[in-house]
């Protein structure tokens, strides 16, 4: 040391402490013995455990001064004295090592939640612990604090741009809103965008922003500051003069806002789990598109989150002829809370804890044979948290998922629980009196799949939340950045979608870091389960070690060179269509579809894009020249509205001209005839080109039959139940129509799980087709023919209204307009009478006393919308 002056002490302590052969064969048997009590095994015996040893490796990770390792030691110091508190909660050494490790990591929520009081040892501790928990506290709440790598983040989010990555559980939204909350409580007229992937996460940031901002149980920050949130690009105070908004959207619904309301200037766009940039999916073109809008007109201040990516500046690649520099990205590993690994294979009858730190499994016990998933649910559950553990089980199918939940909620007692009941109730009475859902939730379990009404998902969450429904079956849906509060996750598939693929790194690390919330707990569980022979524990252990690769925008890894020529090729001819496009598959045709009509607004804007330069090589000389040209000639002007191309544009217009193309007249009654509608909707199919563009679904003759049985209940403003129930009455029928039943058709017999499987593929039909691709149609149709017509304002007899809130009738669309489900504007329209005040003019408003109806979830929107837009209501 003396001939190394620039070598301390602590770099001779960590530089070889991961290696250390006592540290990481205590640490094994620390799991080990964990696992032996987690699953209730007493007659094996645990490994032997010095518990001083154990805390003193864990005192010293804690202190670590190793660049390279830092993150990593801290986690690991958090993790044994989590573990071995679990296992010795009365233990006062291991109590006070807790509570010293927590505050060297200066993990302080973890601290007030597990040791409250704590400020350690020594009088030099508390100095310094009050020191940092002041340096560290929340400007916007400053009796709580960031962990360092959230206060770095925070500190840089006044950058014109930034771009960071942690962990799943970093707390990276939380960010965000502190932010937000405290401009908006120094009065600052700021308007601000946050950017989520899915409609489910619009709900849970939505409802999160307004606990956020809440003064007390009457007032908020929102009414008092002037300030409302806004989820679509149809909402009515988008009309309000004087007022600031914060956007809660996808990148769909921003282009729509940016179209239709093209002078509302947004000074802060957040865009949250920004890895989706990277995805093979149509959709990322979204990103590219809201990104260019926003940076050519305001120059917003653009800040992206990601999680687990070592590279998250390669998103700032979305902002054109931005200048990367060192202090506009961050990338951070340290999680505040950790995730115990163990394998459980039900084939071989085996279960094997890893090790993340050496990346080795070790066998802990056997067990016979014969047992099923739900058994080991039970015993976890039964084991963790007083008894009253919680789980999530992750599937990649809904049928699977549902599958499972049935069987596994025959085993469970009927909780008695009011609001169980209540929902269970609520269930029979929007969706159906048979669905399966209504049938287990009483015993506490339930399934989360993308196409449950919203407020039916949010009532699933908060009954989770409230630790009522103690098991929960999945999809990705949920998983996809819905936080709840489980102690367990099994994962029982690699597999993504339905088909082959294997997920990656990125959305595995993802997936697992869902277990284990800092604001619930300081670690979670996650098993990985083989349920059949085809599943290989080894691609697990593969998914457990891989380290999330660096990451490319979905521009650069969807096309390579020559498929840029090609597009550049048939631009040069007119064609739009890219019919010889050579590309894998459908998907990926069209995320390069949409990036050619983004090039071709570009040209003939003459803006140079991020996905404009992307082409440049093949545009030298005259080629945009070329291209402006015989666009011009052929009279197909883009515009930029993606999810549509010239050509479609084209025919829609000549269609709206000399066809004198125009939505149907209602019936006296306002209500939808279906042949009407089967007519409209074949003739959008031809103007659209749906045969080609979306021949999976509206696109295929049949199925836009049995869509319209579907699109006229909706507009006709008929309820969920009642939709569900025509749908089976059409399969009855129907014969030939058959259910999918394990992807596998099979003719319809009435039966439960026949009439389940109607109205899962109705629901889905509802969500996917009806509210988005139809949506998206009608909603084009509506601006080609207000402009041609030159029709200012809102249009009468609009099909898009119809559609996008599945009703013909004034006050239900205005509710909707205002914020509320659709569910609960129907509820309010039913009981007018008692809740609606004004109704003959054109703001209607709303009675205080609905907050006491007897309707859970309407109660629950209502409780939001008092804080967002109280002008709604009167005493």
């Amino acid at each position: 040391m003396a001939d190394n002056p620039g070598i301390s002490l602590g770099d001779v302590i960590f530089a070889g402490i991961d290696n250390n052969p006592y540290l990481n064969e205590l640490y094994d048997n620390i799991l080990h013995n964990y696992a032996l009590s987690l699953f209730g095994i007493t007659n094996k015996e645990p490994k032997p455990v010095d518990v001083a040893d154990a805390l003193q490796f864990a005192d010293v990770l804690s202190k670590s001064t190793d660049e390279d390792n830092l993150d990593r030691h801290k986690i690991w110091a958090q993790e044994i004295v989590a573990l071995l508190k679990a296992m010795y909660p009365d233990n006062p050494v291991v109590l006070d090592y807790f509570g010293t490790v927590l505050l060297s990591t200066e993990n302080y929520l973890g601290l007030a939640k597990n040791v409250p009081g704590f400020c350690g040892r020594t009088l030099l501790d508390r100095f310094y612990t009050e020191f940092s928990m002041e340096f560290l506290s929340i400007p916007a709440e400053q009796d709580k604090q960031f962990f360092r790598s959230q206060k770095e983040v925070y500190d840089r989010l006044t950058e014109p741009y930034f771009s960071y990555s942690g962990p799943t559980s970093m707390g990276k939204s939380y960010i965000m809103r502190m932010f937000i909350k405290k401009q908006v409580m120094d009065g600052t007229k700021m308007n601000f965008a946050v950017i989520v992937p899915t409609k489910a996460l619009i709900n849970e940031v939505y409802s999160k922003i307004i606990e956020d901002l809440k003064i007390d149980d009457i007032t908020g920050y929102l009414s008092e500051r002037n300030y409302t949130i806004i989820t679509s690009a149809g909402a009515l105070q988008l009309n309000k003069e004087h007022q600031n908004f914060i956007f809660v959207l996808t990148p769909e619904r921003l282009l729509y806002l940016l179209i239709s309301h093209p002078n509302i200037k947004i000074d802060y766009l957040f865009i949250d789990e920004a890895h989706k940039i990277s995805a093979k999916d149509s959709r990322s073109a979204f990103y590219y598109k809201v990104v260019d809008m926003l940076d050519k007109k305001q120059k917003p201040h653009i800040i992206f989150a990601s999680p687990n990516i070592p590279n998250p500046e390669v998103y700032l690649g979305l902002i054109p002829n931005a200048e990367l520099k060192a202090d506009q990205k961050l990338s951070t590993s340290f999680s505040p809370v950790s995730q115990i690994k163990t394998l459980i294979d039900m084939i071989g009858g085996e279960v094997q804890t890893f090790n993340s730190y050496t990346e080795r499994l070790e066998d802990v016990f056997d067990f016979k044979k014969g047992f099923v998933l739900g058994q080991i649910i039970n015993l976890i559950n039964s084991k963790g948290n007083g008894g009253k553990a919680q789980s999530i089980v992750y599937f990649n199918s809904k049928e699977k998922a549902v599958e499972y939940a049935l069987d596994f909620a025959k085993t469970q007692p009927e909780q008695d629980d009011p609001a169980l009941i209540t929902l269970a109730n609520e269930i029979k009475n929007v969706i159906h009196g048979e669905y399966y859902l209504a049938k287990i939730i009483t015993k506490g379990v339930a399934y989360h799949i993308g196409y449950l009404p919203a407020a039916i998902r949010l009532r699933i969450e908060e009954l989770y939340r409230e630790r009522k429904i103690r098991t929960l079956f999945c999809t990705s849906t949920l998983l996809e950045g819905v936080n709840l509060p489980a102690d367990n996750l099994f994962i029982t598939t690699y597999g993504k979608g339905r088909g082959r693929s294997k997920m990656k790194a990125v959305d595995f690390k993802n997936l697992i870091g869902r277990v284990g919330r800092i604001e619930y707990n300081l670690y979670g569980n996650v098993f990985l389960v083989r349920l059949e022979g085809n599943t290989k524990t080894e691609d697990f252990v593969k998914l457990l070690k891989e380290k999330v690769p660096e990451q490319e925008l979905s521009l650069v890894s969807e096309l390579d060179e020559s498929q840029k020529k090609q597009v550049v090729d048939c631009l040069l001819e007119g064609d739009i269509t890219l019919e010889n496009l050579k590309t894998k598959t459908k998907e990926s045709y069209k995320i390069i579809r949409k990036f050619a009509v983004i090039l071709l607004r570009d040209i003939t804007n003459n803006n140079h894009s991020v996905v404009h330069q992307a082409f440049e090589a093949y545009l030298e000389g005259d080629v945009k020249v070329r291209i402006r040209e015989v666009f011009r000639k052929t009279g197909s002007e883009p515009d930029d509205d993606i999810n549509v191309s010239v050509d479609q544009t084209k025919s829609l217009y000549w269609a709206i001209k000399n066809d004198e193309l125009c939505y149907p007249a209602l019936n006296s009654d306002r209500t939808v005839d279906y042949d009407d509608l089967m007519n409209f909707l074949t003739r959008l199919s031809q103007v659209f080109n749906w045969n080609k563009y979306e021949s999976d679904t509206i696109g295929n003759d049949k199925r836009l039959k049995w869509y319209g049985v579907i699109l006229r209940r909706w507009i006709n403003g008929h309820g969920l139940s009642f939709i569900m129930s025509e749908s089976i009455d059409y399969y009855r029928r129907h014969p030939e129509k058959k259910v999918s039943i394990n992807n596998r058709p099979e003719i319809y017999n009435g039966s439960a799980k026949h009439k389940n499987s109607v109205i899962g593929e109705t629901l889905e039909a509802i969500e996917h087709v009806v509210l988005f691709s139809l949506a998206n149609y009608f909603l084009k149709f509506t601006e080609a023919y207000k402009r041609y017509h030159n029709i200012q304002g809102d249009m009468k007899n609009d099909w898009y209204e119809y559609v996008e809130y599945g009703t013909t009738r004034p006050l239900t669309i205005f509710l909707q307009r205002n914020g509320f489900s659709r569910e609960t504007a129907m509820y309010i329209r039913e009981h007018v009478d008692e809740y609606v005040v004004d109704l003959d003019i054109e703001n209607p408003k709303l009675r205080r006393s609905i907050r006491n109806c007897k309707s859970a979830s309407v109660r629950k929107e209502v409780e939001s919308m008092l804080y967002n837009i109280p002008d709604l209501f009167v005493d």
